[in-house]
């Protein structure tokens, strides 16, 4: 059966029925990995979500699968290491979603810069053997002023000194997400959005055993029974282990708040991403990307103590990243009406700094001794004069500072932990998009060991590093070379050039499934017939239930595409509402709700009335 509503009231009742091997609470990407990786190995696999998968923090990151190169200033090279050899699997197992995308990073003479060009070189190039991409067409290089004046003419050319081009990876995050998911569904696994859960349920010998959810679209409540119970929810970790009643648990996570706004790319013009620090001596550091017909630019890191489910941009917010990015494109005169839409978005960070995370590494700070020392060492070794003995033991002697730590979001550990609390209850949090994947086989090592030591069930863990998730059907080392080939699938279906290769992008090795539904699908009044089949795929297979997720999270439309959201979105409405046969009233529910987003995604809270 497709993955669609009606495969949802199956699953549901399946999970009434069943015990689980493991209920995973969280639809964002690390619980999408780790049902991906359970279902595929066999395992009775369960996922609740409370919104649409994706919707809490996954789809509103910075849309990088990003290597870390400023941990390199630390001189976390194991952080780094990790980050960019993982990013190389992620773009195998979803080679549809990550591309290749080389960063610019400019460097000025200013007071506390990341890098100047000297620790950039040095900095890009150990990056680059980490990256295995050393002597290959993704090797780093510098710019010189004028350079990177000629590439960037909008920049602001006072005190800038040069560039570093280093490759980075583009990203589609909530499609990885749902890509995950699907696939976990295709390997039998129960995935069900808008479902919440509402108590931890525990055996007679106090072991957790289950949980009692909600089903946010009939108010229906009943238990799901399993042996593992998996929480998995960001920056919702704490509320779910505060949940059970039988922990007295003290907090462990720090969200902080990210913002990015986006404008016509004439306004901004940047041809490729661009990554500096603010000027602000914060310790912060602003992405600058184009995007389609668009630019983007962020991020903020403030601390945030809100509504974890409804993060919204402040005009503090807008203020800040207008203030960094018009210092830095003084010609833009960027103000808040040529904001089209934007996103704000929680990071689920963990709020002891600096230890050591279950996937290697932390995010300390260097003395600056240390510091000059690693850079000298690094330079005798480029010049002859020392082996890598030296640096490796200069390396492995770092001399850390936390003493940044109490203040500065900026500094917090982007590490993960797994937890297994006394009852049984295990939880993996923090973590990067990046390392998905890993904290996902970190954590389904230990629902194997748990099965397997409590309950005499074997199991035997797939090699994740090279199962595809959906639509990844795709040669890595030929992406672009495959992706023309789909398109053309589409094209002689009658589709221009252009929406072709966007619903190959977008869809990867499914992308002929979606051009086959030209044949079958009806033309949709205010939809163009890419347009149509791509809502028809989402509603059939991608567990699409409201405009919303169809607009905001299966295909960005709200964020890159806002000139024409306007002309569509009554279609959308109109056609989601006839394939569901909505009620009127579910209809103009559905409605309101995705008017709220929108006037949200405008600013029109901080605009006023002005469009």
């Amino acid at each position: 059966m497709n993955f669609s509503i009606e495969r949802r009231k199956q699953d549901i009742q399946t999970l009434k029925e069943e015990t689980l091997d493991v209920l995973i609470i969280g639809g964002g990407i690390t619980g999408a990995g780790i049902a991906l990786q359970a279902s595929a190995s066999g395992l009775k696999t369960g996922l609740v979500e409370m919104q649409d998968f994706a919707e809490g923090t996954s789809s509103r990151s910075t849309k990088l699968v990003h290597g870390g190169i400023r941990y390199l200033k630390n001189f976390d090279v194991e952080v780094v290491a990790d980050t960019v050899q993982e990013r190389a699997v992620v773009q195998g197992v979803a080679p549809h979603i990550p591309k290749a995308d080389p960063m610019i990073l400019p460097i000025y003479d200013e007071p506390g810069s990341t890098f100047s060009m000297f620790s950039l070189k040095v900095a890009m190039d150990l990056y680059d053997r980490l990256a295995g991409v050393t002597g290959t067409k993704y090797a780093n290089y510098t710019l010189t002023k004028e350079e990177v004046l000629e590439r960037l003419p909008q920049l602001n050319p006072k005190g800038l000194l040069g560039a570093g081009v280093y490759l980075d990876f583009r990203n589609n995050d909530a499609r990885l997400v749902i890509e995950n998911i699907k696939q976990a569904a295709a390997d039998g696994g129960h995935m069900v959005s808008r479902m919440k859960v509402i108590g931890i349920l525990h055996d007679e010998k106090g072991k957790v055993s289950g949980a009692e959810v909600e089903d946010l679209l009939s108010g229906e409540r009943f238990e799901i029974n399993a042996r593992v119970v998996l929480n998995s929810t960001g920056p919702w970790s704490d509320t779910i282990r505060q949940m059970d009643n039988k922990l007295d648990v003290l907090p462990q996570m720090r969200p902080t708040k990210g913002v990015h706004l986006v404008v016509d790319r004439e306004k901004l013009q940047v041809p490729q991403p661009t990554y500096f620090d603010t000027g602000k001596k914060d310790g912060r550091m602003v992405f600058v990307i184009p995007r389609e017909e668009k630019t983007y630019f962020g991020t903020t890191d403030t601390d945030y103590n809100g509504d974890f489910a409804h993060p919204i941009v402040e005009q503090d917010d807008v203020d800040y990243l207008l203030e960094v990015v018009n210092t830095h494109y003084p010609s833009a005169k960027l103000t808040i009406d040529d904001i089209e839409s934007s996103w704000a978005g929680l990071r689920p960070l963990i709020s002891t700094n600096g230890g050591s995370d279950y996937n290697g590494g932390n995010n300390q700070a260097v003395t600056d001794e240390s510091f000059d020392h690693i850079l000298s060492t690094i330079t005798k070794y480029q010049e002859g004069k020392t082996d890598r003995n030296e640096v490796e033991s200069a390396l492995k002697n770092i001399e850390t500072s936390n003493s940044e730590s109490d203040f500065n979001p900026s500094a917090i550990s982007r590490g993960s932990t797994l937890d297994i609390d006394e009852d049984g209850l295990l939880t993996v949090a923090g973590g990067k998009i990046t390392d998905y994947r890993k904290m996902a086989l970190g954590a389904m090592k230990k629902v194997i060991e748990i099965l397997e030591q409590d309950y005499s069930l074997a199991y035997e863990l797939i090699d994740s590093t090279k199962y595809p998730v959906s639509g990844g059907d795709i040669d890595p080392s030929k992406v672009e070379e495959e992706t023309e080939k789909l398109a053309q699938i589409g094209i002689e279906k009658g589709l221009s050039e252009s929406e072709a290769l966007y619903l190959a992008n977008l869809y990867g090795s499914n992308a002929p499934r979606v051009f086959s539904l030209l044949d079958d699908v009806e033309k949709v009044a205010g939809l163009n017939a890419a347009e149509a089949v791509s809502l028809r795929y989402a509603m059939d297979e991608e567990m699409t239930l409201t405009p919303s997720d169809f607009l905001i999270r299966r295909t960005n439309h709200m964020l890159f595409k806002r000139d024409t959201l306007d002309s569509i979105k009554e279609s959308v409405i109109r056609e989601m509402a006839r394939y569901n046969d909505w009620s009127d009233e579910l209809k103009a529910n559905y409605t309101k709700e995705l008017e709220v987003a929108i006037a949200e995604s405008d600013l029109k809270h901080l605009k006023g009335d002005k469009k």
